[in-house]
């Protein structure tokens, strides 16, 4: 058995990703599960992520010969508005099940930073589903956008889907705006047209639901004028959130990271033209690594004392933990 480790999780909405290591080398193991942690009025439930965690986290330690999980790293989707169960109880509950002693518990944004761009100053903008852009000059955090698919995630997959969309709908009713290739792809995917707004509007994922119809708005880009406006659209939206939270001096660096990263030319060649607009002194660089490979860094370099990244109680929050 080896000495101290870290344990690094990723919570998101697809579940949960847990890796165990020992500092300065590569997670010795790693494991996910496909059950979201729950949410309630308290915000996200310290208990139900304690019943998913702590089994896989023994199973993982004895996996990678690491007899003590010293510090941990805990990203979630939701901490900056729904983290205060957990700054209040994991601490605690770590340290008792698991001997955790050193504690940061991160935004998803944060560790999808530390993924991306590791411990330099930049911007990155983390676009799948949703938007939301976060930026550091390494004394504190900025972050733009993030608010959800009804009133912002401007550019997002989300945005992306639901401007293909009402492009098919125009088509459909022959007003200006109309993309009758997009309206042949959305009849393809959900049926009818006329007929979704009754499939859409009561489901409680209907923000994923958009973001499935983004891929068919870059599938048509290269021969719709009207798809390839939208994505030009969701270009300018993402390069606004970059630039609200670039640090403005010095030769910072912007990332994206996320599901949309993987739409190609039609949506990353706009992007780049914008960030470089509107970013003439930022640096565009490919990211180094997705939220648990951030929790992965964040764990080493907390378990070594030298953690430059700003702490603050919604962003990135870290505490002694006692059994």
């Amino acid at each position: 058995m080896t000495g101290a480790g870290y344990l690094a999780v990723d919570s998101g909405g697809s579940g949960l990703r847990v890796a165990v290591g020992v500092p300065g080398r590569a997670p010795s193991a790693q494991r996910e599960t496909r059950e979201p942690v729950r949410t309630g009025a308290r915000g996200i439930d310290p208990a139900h992520l304690m019943s998913r965690l702590t089994p896989l986290a023994r199973e993982l330690a004895a996996e990678a010969g690491v007899d003590d999980l010293g510090t941990a790293v805990v990203g979630a989707a939701g901490f900056a508005t729904l983290g205060d169960a957990l700054r209040a109880e994991l601490p605690d509950a770590l340290a008792l099940e698991l001997g955790v002693r050193r504690l940061a518990l991160a935004a998803d944004a944060v560790t999808a930073y530390a993924g991306a761009l590791g411990f330099r100053p930049g911007a990155v903008l983390a676009a799948g589903t949703g938007l939301i852009a976060l930026g550091t000059d390494l004394t504190g955090w900025r972050r733009a956008d993030g608010w959800g698919h009804l009133l912002g995630d401007c550019g997002g997959g989300a945005w992306i889907g639901r401007a293909g969309l009402e492009a098919a709908l125009r088509a459909h009713d022959g007003r200006e705006g109309g993309s009758a290739a997009l309206l042949r792809c959305a009849e393809e995917q959900f049926g009818p047209v006329g007929r979704l707004p009754g499939r859409l509007y009561p489901r409680t994922d209907r923000a994923a639901v958009l973001a499935s119809f983004a891929p068919r708005v870059a599938e048509h880009a290269a021969h719709d004028p009207v798809a390839a406006d939208i994505l030009r659209a969701a270009a300018r939206h993402m390069a606004d959130s970059a630039a609200a939270v670039c640090p403005a001096d010095g030769a910072p660096e912007v990332a994206l990271t996320g599901g949309l990263s993987k739409m190609g030319d039609p949506l990353l060649g706009p992007l780049r033209e914008e960030l470089a607009r509107r970013l003439p002194h930022a640096r565009q660089v490919p990211p180094g690594g997705d939220p648990l490979h951030g929790a992965v860094r964040i764990a080493a370099e907390l378990a070594s004392g030298r953690l430059t990244l700003p702490g603050e109680a919604t962003m990135l929050h870290v505490t002694a933990c006692h059994p």
